[in-house]
């Protein structure tokens, strides 16, 4: 029972209370209100020998702005597309009589007056509901697509993973603690089948630079391409791809949105071809582009797709909630393109005289000497900065082949 519910119940009982004329009878009316109420005994006398004051009505300021006003202000705010309350009172005191004379407004003289007159505060209260009502429509409106995303078929897996030339495409950003201004992003490009994988560093993420870093990628490639797969980020959903994979015959597909294992394979090597190498530390000068960019093309590329074994997913069997997942052996994307059908003889015989020509050890050495290298040009910029409190070196090829116990 709430205040209000007690209040007129007491008035109730105040009426009998005062008309009984012995004090057994006033007792036992006491006794009623405070078993039915639980209040205290001495409390509920108090109240009840008092006057109980009654609700009282406030007295209202006239509305001059009734829902007339309101409803014409609704019109005129729509036509001017929606600005806000001091955006809207010179156009009201402008455009009011113009509209009236081109029959928007049906309105009678005193309520465009009154237009003329509203403040900027008093629109805006006005207008609140409107606001909330459009704010709705426009979060749970669906949201229509540019014609090139619409133009660019949608692959959510279901990947052939015997067929060589289809390459999964991401940007991964090397912007440390802040994203603004320009710094270097690496395009990064696997191949499903084998898992090749090659990179090349640009400077920004304009659209033209990374056309040229992909075609780059294409020409290093040992293998011909036949579908291409990025995410939808606006760096690679443009008219230069589109018309470049319709002009050499290769299919173009896309992620659906905020769905990053639709790219799964790409996002693997994210981690530990460039994560694990250069860290998450910031590059944005020409002389950093420069060192990743001559690991990118030489020393680790040919140290991850020679001499990094890759495990490829046989089958996937789910047994009472638990997902028991099988692999075949581990083979290098070298030895998976070698064992391929589909490439070509005289490529094999490069790949192999390539292979032969060189040296692990000192691959991983030149890897470490550049890493280096890229931390001293990093560490000299930054010098004149003070340092984080934990200091983020880039992981070197060491750190990276410790190879983690398998569980289960």
């Amino acid at each position: 029972m709430d205040m209000r519910a007690r209040n007129q119940y007491l008035k109730v009982l105040q009426e009998r209370y005062f008309k009984a004329n012995s004090k057994k009878g006033k007792s036992s009316i006491l006794d009623e209100y405070c078993r039915n109420t639980h209040q205290d005994r001495k409390y509920v006398i108090r109240r009840i020998k008092s006057p109980i004051p009654s609700a009282s009505k406030g007295r209202r300021r006239k509305e001059i702005y009734d829902s007339y006003v309101k409803a014409a202000l609704a019109k005129v705010w729509e036509i001017f597309d929606y600005p806000c309350g001091q955006r809207l009172v010179p156009l009201l005191k402008s455009e009011v009589d113009r509209l009236r004379k081109f029959r928007e407004l049906l309105i009678p003289a005193e309520v465009a007056e009154k237009l003329k007159r509203i403040s900027s505060k008093t629109i805006d209260r006005k207008l609140k509901h409107q606001k909330e009502v459009l704010h709705q429509e426009r979060k749970y409106r669906r949201k229509s697509n540019s014609l090139i995303y619409q133009k660019i078929p949608i692959r959510a897996g279901n990947w052939d993973r015997s067929l060589v030339g289809q390459v999964e495409i991401d940007l991964v950003e090397h912007c440390g603690a802040s994203a603004s201004g320009q710094f270097v992003n690496s395009v990064s490009i696997v191949d499903v089948a084998t898992g090749w994988w090659e990179g090349e560093a640009i400077m920004g993420r304009a659209q033209g630079r990374t056309f040229d870093a992909l075609t780059a990628i294409r020409e290093r490639m040992p293998f011909d391409w036949i579908e291409m797969h990025p995410d939808n980020d606006s760096t690679f959903i443009n008219w230069h791809l589109v018309k470049y994979a319709e002009k050499e015959g290769i299919i173009f597909s896309r992620s659906r949105p905020y769905r990053k294992n639709d790219n799964c394979f790409v996002e693997q090597k994210n981690s530990t071809h460039i994560r694990g190498i250069f860290g998450h530390l910031r590059y944005d000068t020409d002389k950093e582009t420069e060192i990743i960019n001559s690991l990118y093309r030489g020393e680790l590329r040919l140290y991850k797709n020679f001499f990094q074994p890759v495990m490829k997913l046989k089958e996937k069997i789910r047994d009472k909630g638990r997902v028991h997942r099988k692999y075949d052996a581990p083979k290098t994307p070298y030895q998976r393109l070698m064992e391929s059908e589909q490439v070509s003889k005289k490529t094999k015989e490069h790949l192999q005289s390539l292979y032969l020509s060189l040296n692990p050890a000192e691959l991983k050495r030149e890897i470490e000497a550049k890493t280096q290298e890229l931390y001293c040009t990093y560490e000299e910029r930054n010098k004149a900065e003070a340092l984080p409190f934990k200091r983020q070196t880039p992981r070197t090829v060491t750190n990276y082949m410790t190879q983690q116990p398998v569980v289960g």
